[in-house]
Formats: C-alpha cells, structure tokens, sequence
C-alpha cells in the first residue's frame, strides 16, 4: 500500500495554508469555541467529532447562518438514525443561495456553456430575478410547503433556477437527466408523485440533437398527481398543449418570498442507483445540506466569492446538487451540458480554459482517459486559474495522481474525494492545508466520524476495514420515500453495526491520518480469507494500454468453491491473445496479490454501468450465480442492457 511511502506528491506552500479559510476558521474557533489552535488539520478534526455540537454551532455562525426562529440545541437526538439537528430552528435554503445578490449583482453567478465551449453568464440579479417570478408562479400554481417539483433537464441554468424556486416556497425538489429513458425517469418520480414537472424537449449530446418529446409525452401520461407542466424549449420546439411556457412564468420581477421551514424540512429527493430493484428515494433536509455544504466547499474546497467551480456533472447525479450549492459560499459556477468527451477528449480541460475555472471537478475515469488518449492540458490549454481538479466516482489510481501532477501542474491541489448520494456530501478527501500522497485521500471531513472497522466492531489503522461513521451528520437522509416505518432506511446502513452508519465501502485509514478507498465492501474479492476491493484490480488491470475497461467479479459457487473472472473490453485493436492474458495475470501478480489472479480472463462486448457511470458489479454476480435478469438488475437503472446478456448467456452456459 502507499502507506509505505510516506513522501508526498504535493504540500500547500505556507501563503496558501496561511490564505485557506480553513486556517482562519481554526483560529477563530479557538478563540470562540475552545477549538485547539495548534496541531493544524489533525487537532480540528479531532475536536469536530469530540464536540459535535459545539463544532456545528461554529459553522453556523462562520458563515453567518440566518435562522429566522432561533434552535433550542445543536442536536436534541444523538441516536442514529434518527439524529435531530437544531429542533426549532427555521430558515430557507434559497435565500442562503441568493445572499450574494446584495453585494454584487451584476457579476456572474452561473456559467453556462454548452458544446460550442462558449460562456454565457447569468448574473446574480438576474437569477434572483428569475427565482423571484417562478416562485411566485409556482405558489399561483398552488405548490405548498412539502409539495414535490419534478425536473427532467439537462445541467442548464433552468435546472438552477427551478431548484431555488422549489426550496423558496418549500417545495421538494427532484431531477433526473433528459439522457434517462421514461421508465427510469417514472422508477424515481412515480415514488414522490410531483405537482409539477419542468421538461425540456430534447437535448444536445455529442454533436446531435435528442429529441425527447415522446418521453415527455409518457411522463404525463404516467404521472396522474401533475397540475402543470413547464415546458423549456431547449431545441426550439413549440410547448405541447396543456403545457406552460418557461419564458412567461419567469419574466416577473419580484423579489423571492422565502418560506422559513424547520431545519428538518425537505429540501430535495436523491435516488440510489436502483441496479436490484425501485431506487432509493433519498430525502434530505434543508438545513442538513446548507450546514453540511457550507462545511465542505467553504472550508474544504476553500471555495469563496472569487472562485469559479466547475464540475462534470448531470442532474441526475448528486454532484450536481452539490455543484449549485457553491452559490452558498458567493461562488460562480459552471454550468456545462454536453459530452464530456465533444469534440474531443480534451474538451473538459477546454471549459476550464474558456470559464477561468480555479477548482475543476471530474471523474477519475475522465482522467484516466485523457492520460490513455496522451491528452496534455497544460501544453494545449490555459490552466493558470485551476488552483485545484478534484474527482470523485471511483478512486483515483495512483497513475491517475501522477498524470494531473505531471500534465496539470506540479503546484495543482489533487483532491480526491469519495462520498455518496445518501449524504449528498463527502466522507474523505479536500483539505487544502494538508499534504497528498499517491493513491490516498488526505483526511476524513470535519465534523464526519469516519473510522475502518472490523466484523466485529473494532476499529483499524493501516488495514482494510468496512467504512462506518460513528456519530451523525447533518446530511444523513431524514427518511426514505415511502419507507413509513423506516426500515428500509434502517436496513441500508445500520443493520450491520447497530447505531452505527456502514456505508458498503472498503477503506484503509493510515497511519498518517490519509484514507484510502479499495471498492465496494459488498462486491469484495475474498481469496482464502484475503479480502481485496475491485478499484485495486482496476487501476493495476487499465494501466495495460490493450485494456479499455475492465470487471472483477467474485462468486461464490454452490459447493463451496470460489470462482474469480475477470472481463475485459480492449482498446481497439487489441486482441486478447496468451500474451496478453499473461501480462494481465503477472500484473495482478506483481502488484497486488497472487490469490487475487483471476481464474478465467473473458473478454466482453463492454462493461455494463449504472446512468450515473458507475461499474456494476453486484448485479453482473447475481447473473453468474444462475439469478434470471429481471430479479437480479432494474433494467431502468443501466446505460446498455444488452450487454448484461452476454453475462446471462455465460452463465447458462456454465451451469
């Protein structure tokens, strides 16, 4: 593990630990909350989860929380789940969003850029505007405090301005990307049955135009509690009839009315990724997530009034929720709806260039396939703004790390990050005043319990471990849609260790305080007791040029045997000869572990990911265990169905 090598890629030099908002929270803590003012990152976090109340209490007034009624306590419940965070606080999420539209109206508070790489900005006047009028309208409407606003949209300000209004009067929020088909769209949507749906009617994809007008079609057929639709004319066609005109419900200028709710209100409904069954309809609360967010981009990300923060996302992702709340700390964000890969695989680098982007957000797929495509962005591109790229999605691997640091910028910020959508937040990655090493994530999050446990409970240092959070967060979900006596809820995370939050990840924790994330726990490969996560596998497996992508899947056969192939989709050209197959093994071999050498090497048409671009591995197992396709995958949840075939044939043919 790169526990042994305790030099680091990069340090902060001392102006830009002594510049972080983060340094200035510490001192001030200190001097105001009783926070230590020496031993830096390690002696706060320590502090934040030892005194967790007193820890968000100091975020809230850092950043100057308005509550318009005032909390009895930080956290009247500790019990997980269950965690009540401020009872009798009220306050609204938009209007913290809004705030910087005081001082500094005509400067911009969103970017938009589609595939012509062309900024155009909305300023921060103009977005309120907007929210303002579709506020109103929504309340003209008759959307009322708990009702749920529906977007199926691409990453375009309408998204933005849709969400503030929701949150303005109250309503619940919730998207899906217009890339989702009807059936995965009405999986989520159907659960929260929504009042209004705002619909565009296509999108622009890789250089084409979709037209999506025949799913809309569908969704209001299938969606019976609907009272309107608003149609937003993305690729210029007409409103279909009963439709409402985006144009006409946010033309008004009128200041935004903000509804104050308690803290534990809805803010918006998330979704699992639902590759076994109905996704999870995820809610979280409006002032969890202003809490938990104005942590994390504020202080983690440093993220201010001078930053532009772009992130390669779509609604249906969480990082998308999380990209509009950067409005909470007065940033500007950049909003790009395209292929990340359009016209070519450098256009990502190509939006930061053209946006001035100081903290560039990806996924570590991206950048492992801009290192295989030999992709130089900071030759062929403008990067002297970009402070800081981060990823999340999957674990970057150690090449990964090397690459940005070699072909971004040796004084470049690498964070890595790993989270998840049942926090809408981060449990490990950016602290800017803290070093990076190759392969690990540089600390657990502030005010995040986070610890590696063992089967039994107890908690390990520099060994893989189960991935729990011992106290709560602000974010954690108030509930599951349609889960009344929540024990779906209770099932998702805390059946394994009572009261305790078990995420489903394997992680190291180091001795140096640094996280490293090894997979999924509940897709591990345990060869005669030696448990590895399938990203080691990966990140050795795609590092061979020959290799596109690849799959580990282990299966656990009926008479007691275990059965470990690996899948591999190659590069074109490629063909998967002995040659092959024995540079494949004796790089597993070498690099992580002779049990973990696969049994068979197969290659495949492609490898089969959840619409949010994660590998799915679970599923793909279920398939070889002999379980038929429709019990053991949604086929709403895939992004190419028919590849799971080629698993399903397999498996018949084996058994």
């Amino acid at each position: 593990m790169s526990t042994v090598n305790p030099q680091p890629l990069w340090q902060p030099d001392p102006q830009r630990i002594t510049d972080a908002q983060i340094t200035a929270f510490q001192a001030w803590a200190a001097a105001h909350h009783g926070a230590p003012a020496e031993g830096g990152y390690p002696a706060l976090h320590r502090w934040s989860v030892e005194q967790l109340d007193t820890f968000w209490k100091a975020v809230t007034e850092w950043f100057d929380v308005r509550f318009s009624t005032p909390y009895a306590r930080v956290l009247g419940d500790r019990s997980m789940p269950g965690a009540q965070w401020f009872p009798g606080a009220t306050l609204n999420y938009a209007e913290h969003a809004l705030r910087a539209a005081d001082a500094r109206p005509d400067e911009p508070a969103l970017l938009h850029v589609d595939e012509t790489h062309e900024p155009r900005p909305v300023t921060w006047a103009e977005l309120r505007r907007q929210v303002g009028s579709l506020a109103a309208e929504l309340r003209a409407l008759g959307v009322r405090p708990g009702d749920r606003v529906s977007g199926y949209l691409p990453n375009v300000p309408e998204a933005v301005v849709a969400l503030l209004a929701t949150a303005a009067v109250g309503g619940v929020w919730t998207s899906c990307a217009p890339d989702f088909g009807a059936r995965s769209v009405l999986d989520r949507f159907q659960q929260i049955e929504p009042v209004v749906l705002v619909t565009v009617d296509g999108y622009r994809y890789g250089g084409k135009e979709h037209d999506r007008r025949d799913v809309v079609a569908e969704l209001r057929r299938e969606l019976p509690t609907l009272r309107a639709v608003v149609h937003v004319p993305l690729l210029g066609n007409p409103a279909p009839e009963g439709a409402l005109e985006w144009s006409s419900l946010t033309s008004a200028d009128v200041p935004p009315v903000f509804e104050q709710v308690p803290f534990e209100h809805p803010l918006w409904v998330l979704y699992s990724s639902g590759t076994t069954g109905l996704p999870k309809a995820i809610v979280q609360s409006q002032g969890g997530i202003l809490v938990e967010h104005l942590k994390q981009l504020g202080l983690h990300c440093d993220l201010g009034p001078h930053d532009r923060f772009f992130w390669y996302t779509s609604t249906g992702w969480m990082m998308w929720n999380f990209l509009v709340s950067g409005l909470l700390t007065g940033t500007t964000i950049v909003l790009y709806d395209g292929s990340p890969g359009h016209p070519d695989t450098g256009a990502q680098w190509r939006v930061a260039e053209r946006t001035r982007a100081t903290l560039f957000g990806t996924s570590a797929a991206y950048v492992m396939a801009c290192r295989k495509a030999e992709v130089h962005p900071a030759r062929d591109f403008d990067l002297s703004t970009v402070r800081c790229v981060a990823t999340t999605g999957s674990p970057l691997p150690p090449d990964g790390f090397r690459w940005l640091h070699d072909e971004v910028g040796d004084d470049v910020w690498i964070a890595s990050v790993s989270g998840g959508t049942d926090v809408c937040s981060c449990f490990a990655g950016a602290v800017p005043t803290l070093p990076v090493h190759i392969g690990e994530l540089q600390a657990p999050c502030l005010g995040t319990d986070l610890q590696s446990w063992d089967p039994s409970g107890a908690p390990l240092v520099d060994e893989v471990g189960e991935l729990v959070v011992a106290s709560p967060m602000p974010s954690m979900p108030i509930h599951f849609w349609n889960d009344p006596d929540g024990t779906r809820y209770h099932d998702s995370y805390f059946a394994m260790y009572p009261g305790v939050w078990r995420h489903g990840d394997w992680i190291t924790l180091t001795a140096r305080g640094s996280v490293i994330i090894h997979g999924r726990s509940d897709s591990t490969l345990n060869r005669q007791g030696v448990r590895m996560g399938s990203a080691d596998i990966y990140e050795a497996v795609e590092r061979l040029p020959e290799i596109r992508e690849s799959l580990v899947i282990g299966v656990e056969q009926p008479d007691g045997g275990y059965w470990m192939p690996l899948f591999v989709h190659l590069a074109p050209g490629a063909v998967l000869d002995d040659a092959l197959r024995g540079r494949v093994k004796r790089t597993i071999r070498e690099q992580l572990s002779p049990r973990h050498v696969p049994d068979e090497i197969i290659e495949v048409p492609g490898i089969p990911h959840t619409l949010t671009g994660k590998r799915i591995e679970v599923p793909v197992k279920r398939l070889l265990q002999g379980t038929p396709l429709e019990k053991a995958v949604n086929p709403g949840s895939i992004d190419d169905l028919r590849l799971l075939h080629f698993y399903e044939d397999l498996a018949r043919k084996r058994a």
